[in-house]
C-alpha cells in the first residue's frame, strides 16, 4: 500500500510506540518479540496511525531492557533475528505503516566491545572513545555531576585508575562524542537500518550526547525540575548546564540530519533538559536537524487546561520552523489515565485525552495500551524488574507499572504469552482486553479509530496554526486556523464534573460533530460539556 506524502508528511502523522517486551510474545517465553509484533501490525494499522516507533530490539545485557545496547547492528535473540526484522518492515510497509527505530547513542552497555576496549589502557585505539577522568586530588570523582538513576554520574574502573561517566545505570558508560571517530560510527550503524528499509529514528536522550571538556561541576538549581525527575530524586536540584546540552550537538544532529535526507527517513528527539521546550525549539529549527522533538512536559502528573495551554504557546513563542511532538504516554512514565485521571479513571477520559492530544498543534505519539484505556499496573516489590523504581522505592515505582504486557484477549495472561509474563499482566487490563473492546462500539479502542479517521478529514488539525481562549479551569478551548479552510474551534472539559462555559467565538458556530464526544454550543456562544466531554465547530 502506497500513497503520496506531502513533504512534511510526517507533520500530519501520527506516532505509536511498541514497547517490544510488552507488546506480543510470539514463542512463549514470557518476553515480547518482532514476530509478535508483525503479528500484530493489522491491529496497529486497522487504528489509522502513521509511524511505528520500536523501542530497542538490538542485542543487550537488558540491565536497563534494551537501553543498554552491546551491538548496534544485530537483534537481540529475546527478540528474534534480523531476518525477523526484515519481515516486520516488509509487512509494516505493505500495510502502509513507517517503522521507526529507537537509537541510544549518548551511552552504550558495559559489556560493548568498544567499552571492553577503552576500559583496558589509557592508549588504546578507543581509549578516548568513553569520558574518562582522573580522581580529584582526595580520590573523589572530578564533579558534582549526578545519575539520572541515582548517585554520583562517575564509576572508578580499577583497570584504567580513573572515573568514567554515566548519566543513568552505572553499566551505561558514557560515549565521548567530542571524538569524531564516535560520531562516525553512529552514523554508520544507522546507515545500517537504513539499508533495511527503516523510516525513521526516535533519539533517545538526544541532548545528553556531549559533556563539557573541561568538567565543571554543575551549580544548584534555581528552580527544582521535577518534570524529567520526580521529587525525591536529587538530580532534579542541579542546573544541568555542563553535563548535557552542550551547543556542540547542534552539529552532530545536522550530520544526522544529512544521513536521513539520503533515505528520507525522519527523526524524532527525546529532550530531557531544564528548558526542553527552548532545546526542543532550537532542535527542530531551520529543516537541518531533527525533525521534531518532545520532551516530559506533559508526561507529568499536572493536567490543567492551563499547563497543556502553556506548553503549546511557550513552544509556537520560541521556534521559528521547529516541530514539536505531543506525548502524553510513554514507556518511562505513570499511563496517563492514572496520573491524570486518579485512583478510578472514567474510560471516558482516554477519549477525552486522546481528542485533545490529536488537536494540538504537533505529531501526536501515542503508547501502547492508552488506546484501551489501561491504567497503570500495581506491580509489588517482590516483582520489579526496573532498577531505577528499586533505587528509589516505595516513594517512587519506577517504570513497570506502564510497562506491564498487552492483554489482547481474556485467556491466560491476557493472550500475551503461553509461558510466564516478565511482567505479570494486569486483571484490570484483562477486564479491558482489546478483543472485549472490539465487541464494543462504544469502548475507548473503537473510539480511537473513530476519532483518528475524523482527524483525517481536518486538514485545520494536522496543519494550522493555533490560538487559546482564557476560560476557567478545567476547559481548554483553541482554534485552529488553515488558509483556505473554515477554522475550527475545540473545546476540552479535561474536569469529572459537567461544566458549561461562555466562549463568545462559539456564538452562531456550526457543530462539526466529531465522533463520540458529547457536547453542545448555543447560539450565544455558551458550551455545554458533560465530564470529559468536549466539543468541535466551525468558527462563524
Amino acid at each position: 500500500m502506497s500513497k503520496e506524502l506531502s513533504p512534511n508528511w510526517w507533520r500530519e502523522a501520527i506516532i505509536y510506540q511498541v514497547y517490544p517486551r510488552s507488546f506480543k510474545d510470539s514463542n512463549g517465553d514470557g518476553v515480547g518479540d518482532l514476530p509478535g509484533i508483525t503479528a500484530k501490525l493489522d491491529y496497529i494499522a486497522q487504528l489509522g496511525v502513521d509511524i511505528v516507533w520500536i523501542s530497542p530490539f538490538f542485542k543487550s545485557p537488558m540491565k536497563d531492557f534494551g537501553y543498554d545496547i552491546s551491538d548496534y547492528c544485530d537483534v537481540d535473540p529475546l527478540f528474534g533475528t534480523l531476518a525477523d526484522f526484515d519481515a516486520l518492515i516488509a509487512k509494516a510497509h505493505s500495510l502502509g505503516l513507517k517503522i521507526m527505530i529507537d537509537q541510544v547513542m549518548s551511552h552504550t552497555a558495559e559489556d560493548h566491545p568498544w567499552f571492553a576496549e577503552s576500559r583496558q589502557s589509557r592508549d588504546n585505539p578507543k581509549a578516548d572513545w568513553y569520558v574518562w577522568s582522573d580522581p580529584a586530588p582526595d580520590g573523589c570523582p572530578p564533579n558534582n555531576w549526578l545519575s539520572v538513576f541515582g548517585g554520583s554520574s562517575w564509576q572508578w574502573d580499577s583497570r584504567r585508575k580513573q572515573y568514567y561517566m554515566h548519566n543513568f545505570l552505572v553499566s551505561q558508560p558514557d560515549l565521548n562524542f567530542h571524538n569524531p571517530e564516535v560520531q562516525q560510527a553512529h552514523l554508520d550503524a544507522l546507515r545500517f537500518w537504513l539499508e533495511r528499509g527503516v523510516d525513521g529514528v526516535r533519539m533517545d536522550a538526544c541532548n545528553f550526547h556531549f559533556h563539557d571538556r573541561q568538567l565543571r561541576s554543575n551549580p544548584p538549581a534555581l528552580v527544582r525540575d521535577t518534570s524529567t525527575v520526580t521529587d525525591v530524586n536529587p538530580y532534579g536540584m542541579q542546573a544541568h548546564i555542563h553535563d548535557k546540552t552542550q551547543p556542540e550537538n547542534v552539529a552532530f544532529l545536522k550530520k544526522l540530519r544529512k544521513l536521513l535526507d539520503e533515505y528520507g527517513a525522519v527523526a524524532i528527539g527525546e529532550v530531557g533538559a531544564d528548558d526542553s521546550l527552548a532545546v526542543m525549539a532550537e532542535y527542530t529549527e531551520g529543516g537541518d536537524k531533527l525533525h521534531m522533538a518532545y520532551s516530559f512536559n506533559l508526561l507529568t502528573p499536572v493536567c490543567s487546561a492551563r499547563h497543556i495551554r502553556s506548553q503549546v504557546e511557550q513552544f509556537g513563542a520560541r521556534v521559528k520552523d521547529g516541530w514539536a511532538s505531543w506525548s502524553v504516554g510513554n514507556h518511562d512514565s505513570i499511563r496517563v489515565m492514572t496520573r491524570w485521571g486518579g485512583e478510578h479513571p472514567s474510560p471516558e477520559m482516554a477519549k477525552l485525552v486522546l481528542a485533545m492530544q490529536l488537536s494540538l498543534k504537533g505529531t501526536p505519539c501515542l503508547y501502547q495500551g492508552d488506546e484501551l484505556a489501561f491504567t497503570e499496573a500495581d506491580v509489588p516489590y517482590e516483582l520489579l524488574q526496573d532498577p531505577y523504581g528499586i533505587t528509589f522505592w516505595p516513594e517512587f515505582k519506577g517504570r513497570d507499572g506502564c510497562r506491564t504486557p498487552i492483554a489482547w484477549n481474556q485467556e491466560t495472561n491476557g493472550g500475551f504469552t503461553s509461558g510466564k509474563p516478565w511482567l505479570p499482566v494486569d486483571e484490570k487490563h484483562i477486564a479491558r482486553a482489546a478483543s472485549v473492546q472490539e465487541a464494543d462500539a462504544a469502548s475507548p479502542l473503537a473510539f480511537a479509530r473513530k476519532i483518528i479517521a475524523w482527524r483525517r478529514t481536518m486538514p485545520q488539525l494536522t496543519r494550522g496554526d493555533v490560538v487559546f481562549f482564557d476560560t476557567p479551569e478545567p476547559v481548554l478551548a483553541l482554534r485552529r486556523d488553515l488558509a483556505g479552510e473554515r477554522s475550527v474551534l475545540a473545546v476540552f472539559n479535561l474536569g469529572k464534573e459537567p461544566v458549561t462555559v461562555a466562549l463568545p467565538q462559539a456564538a452562531g458556530a456550526e457543530a462539526i460533530g466529531a465522533p463520540g464526544l458529547p457536547g453542545e454550543a448555543g447560539a450565544d456562544g455558551s458550551v455545554k460539556l458533560p465530564a470529559y466531554g468536549a466539543w468541535f465547530g466551525y468558527a462563524a
